[in-house]
C-alpha cells in the first residue's frame, strides 16, 4: 500500500472513531509502528489530524467565524502580550498594515503614543480606536461591511489594497496550523491575498488556542509568512513543529 492510500484509510477511520491508537493503526494497516508515526506526522503537517499521547484524534474544526464580540472576551492576556511584543517590531515611519481582528486590535492599541505610522486596516475597530487614541494616519480599505466582525471583506476591498505598497502586515487567523491559515469566510481569502502580495514583510498574529485548527477555505499558506507571533501556551509538539520552518517563531510573554 503506498503512503496516499494509507493517508486516505487513517483519514477514514479517524472521521468514523474520532480517536485511534497507534497500535490499531499498525494492525488495521499492516504496517509497522514507524511508518504509521510518519504517516501522522505529515497528516498533522497538514492540519488533518493531531496526535495525542499514544495516537491520534480528528483536527478541531472551525464550522463559523465567532462574532466580534464573543472574541472579545478570549484569551484577551494572551492577544495582549501579542500585542505589545509585535509593537516592538514595528520601526519609526513604517506603512502597516492591521487585518481584522482582536489580536490585532491588542497591537492598535500598542500604538497610541505612535505619530510616524500609516496604517492600513479592513477593520473598524481599529479604526476607531486609532482615531480617538493615536496620531497616526488612518486608510481604511472599505468594502463589503461583515458586521458580526465589525470590518469590510471581498474583492472590493481587495481591490484597494492592491495598489499600495505595506511595509509589514500583522495578520490575523481564525484558525491555523502547518500548512497555514484557515477560515470558514470565503470572502476573507481574497482579502489575506491580497495584502500578502503587496507587503514587504508578513507576520502572523494569532494566539495559541487557534493553533491545529481547520476550517474550509485554505487562505495563506504558512510559509508566507516571515515571522510568528504567538503566545507560550503554544503545544510543545507545536513549538517543535513550527521552530522547523523557514520563519521567525516569537513566543510573546
Amino acid at each position: 500500500m503506498i503512503p496516499i492510500e494509507r493517508h486516505q484509510q487513517i483519514l477514514s477511520l479517524v472521521a468514523e472513531r474520532g480517536v485511534l491508537s497507534i497500535a490499531e493503526l499498525t494492525e488495521r494497516l499492516g504496517v509497522s509502528h514507524m511508518t504509521i508515526r510518519r504517516d501522522v506526522q505529515k497528516l498533522e503537517e497538514q492540519g488533518a489530524v493531531l496526535s495525542v499521547s499514544g495516537g491520534v484524534r480528528s483536527a478541531d474544526r472551525l464550522a463559523s467565524e465567532p462574532s466580534h464580540q464573543t472574541k472579545s472576551t478570549l484569551y484577551n492576556a494572551e492577544k495582549a502580550a501579542i500585542g505589545r511584543c509585535a509593537a516592538q517590531h514595528i520601526p519609526r515611519n513604517s506603512c502597516i498594515y492591521l487585518d481584522a481582528g482582536t489580536t490585532t486590535l491588542a497591537l492598535a492599541r500598542e500604538l497610541a503614543d505612535r505619530d510616524d505610522l500609516l496604517v492600513v486596516t479592513n477593520d473598524f475597530m481599529v479604526t476607531n480606536l486609532l482615531m480617538e487614541s493615536s496620531a497616526c494616519r488612518v486608510i481604511h480599505s472599505g468594502g463589503s461591511v461583515c458586521r458580526e466582525n465589525r470590518s469590510c471583506v471581498g474583492e472590493a476591498a481587495a481591490r484597494s489594497l492592491r495598489h499600495l505598497a505595506i511595509d509589514i502586515a500583522f495578520i490575523s487567523a481564525s484558525c491555523w496550523g502547518p500548512r497555514g491559515l484557515y477560515t470558514p469566510d470565503e470572502d476573507k481569502v481574497t482579502v489575506k491575498q491580497a495584502v500578502s502580495e503587496i507587503s514587504s514583510k508578513r507576520v502572523l498574529l494569532s494566539d495559541s488556542s487557534k493553533y491545529n485548527k481547520i476550517a474550509t477555505f485554505l487562505a495563506l499558506p504558512l510559509s508566507t509568512f516571515d515571522t510568528i507571533i504567538t503566545d507560550t501556551q503554544l503545544s510543545s509538539a507545536g513549538h517543535s513543529v513550527l521552530s522547523e520552518g523557514n520563519w521567525e517563531l516569537i513566543l510573546a510573554r
